[in-house]
């Protein structure tokens, strides 16, 4: 017991000492492939004007589906991020998305890996579901034909950690590496476990976000059966309309993001331009449901806490919140009660918006994708908005943005992540200074 106890003390000094909280995190590069275009730039030109990438599915038949719409990644030709064509056919939809958006931060970056101590350079890419695509091939040829005709590639294709895994063996990077899972959690939990690595100088640079291809037959029609998804199939750019009083699901969405994480000394050595500074971390557990929220949203609100307390800001300190809001009834509800308790009079200062009206909800990419959005918004001062809020919902109370983009000043923002299994996942970023 004594052993335990003085652990866990020389824990808590580490992470209260100079060495730890001193190191500073920022961000230095960004890549994306999404339903709005497949780089960040374009990404942010489309959710400022309120375009939205959703529409009929165009990857299978989907008549009989009570779902048929999504935002899908059209248009990508990953050929450049990759040794050959050869690794492309090796590897599937979703790790060539997480790949294609690492190589596009690597040269967002600037950083020149040859002149880089790669045993300090690590990647965490997470994903939600992985290979389904692969799966759902692989399973068909089974039973068609028989095991003898399974690939060999089956299982390296689907298994989750792949897009970690292949991004760190093409681009020699020996540092860190691992793939987080926490459905749509993932891609925060790899933000927020990146900022740490780097926090404890275990790394000099994380490449950290997530990748999801889960538009498929199964994919679909599992999220179907669970009537998680919006029906809205006769207006589908309409359809996905998070906080308004009319929501009626999500629409799932399809693509990568990944973002540079530096510590600052090194991005200053090698005169990095820096986007934003990445300050704080929450992780929390709702420890309720398989797929509920906890009620009011308790958990999501601890995580919220956390994540200011790491950063060491008030939450008068918070210009703006990129909101897990996924257009589902009771999800949007308990996201809006969280706010409320932790930000108190505040909550009403606040611009909230979810670009998950845009995007579509992208799984275990989603929180990537936002908080690139968030990092432009810093960079820009200008805050995307929430499309298809029409009709006010009581419940849903705050300033959501509604329909156009909004210039204003942003100090700080908060990116929120909350998943099946009650996994919720918080970062915030300020401007740098």
């Amino acid at each position: 017991m004594d052993a335990v106890v003085s652990f866990m003390a020389t824990t808590a000094n580490f992470y209260m000492s100079d060495s730890y909280s001193h190191r500073r995190v920022v961000i230095t590069g960004m890549g994306v492939v999404s339903p709005l275009g497949n780089a960040p730039e374009t990404l942010w030109n489309n959710l400022l004007e309120g375009q939205c990438g959703i529409d009929t599915i165009k990857a299978f038949d989907v008549s009989d589906y009570a779902c048929q719409i999504a935002g899908e990644v059209l248009d990508l030709d990953p050929v450049e991020a990759f040794p050959s064509p050869k690794e492309i056919r090796r590897t599937d939809r979703y790790a060539q998305f997480g790949i294609y958006a690492g190589y596009q931060a690597l040269k967002n970056s600037g950083l020149d890996l040859e002149k880089t101590n790669l045993d300090e350079v690590g990647a965490f890419i997470g994903s939600g579901i992985g290979g389904l695509s692969t799966l759902e091939k692989q399973h068909t040829i089974l039973t068609a034909k028989g095991p003898s005709r399974v690939s060999p590639f089956l299982i390296p294709m689907q298994i989750l950690n792949m897009a970690s895994g292949l991004f760190s063996m093409y681009y020699n990077l020996r540092g860190p590496n691992v793939a987080t899972c926490s459905a749509c959690a993932t891609a925060t939990h790899a933000l927020g476990e990146a900022w740490r690595t780097l926090k404890m100088g275990d790394a000099k640079v994380m490449f950290a976000g997530g990748a999801e291809a889960a538009v498929t037959p199964v994919g679909i029609g599992g999220f179907s059966a669970m009537k998680a998804m919006s029906t809205r199939n006769d207006e589908p750019k309409r359809a996905s309309r998070p906080f308004d009083a009319e929501r009626n699901g999500f629409v799932m969405g399809e693509g990568a993001a990944v973002l540079v994480l530096e510590e600052l000394e090194h991005a200053r050595a090698r005169g990095a331009e820096i986007y934003a500074e990445l300050a704080g971390y929450g992780n929390t557990a709702d420890a309720y449901h398989m797929t509920s929220p906890s009620p009011d949203g308790e958990g999501a609100g601890r995580c919220m806490k956390m994540a200011l307390r790491s950063a060491g800001l008030t939450a008068d300190s918070i210009s703006y919140i990129n909101a897990h809001g996924t257009s589902t009834p009771q999800g949007d509800i308990c996201e809006t009660s969280a706010i409320k308790s932790v930000f108190g009079d505040h909550a009403r200062k606040l611009s909230v918006s979810s670009t998950k009206g845009a995007t579509g909800h992208m799984l275990g990419a989603a929180g990537a994708i936002e908080m690139a959005a968030c990092t432009m918004a810093l960079r820009d001062q200008k805050v995307p908005p929430t499309i298809n809020y029409e009709n006010p919902d009581p419940d849903c109370d705050l300033d959501y943005v509604p329909n156009q983009a909004r210039e204003m000043e942003i100090n700080a923002v908060m990116n929120n992540s909350f998943g099946f299994g009650g996994h919720n996942a918080c970062v915030v970023a300020k401007k740098f200074k």
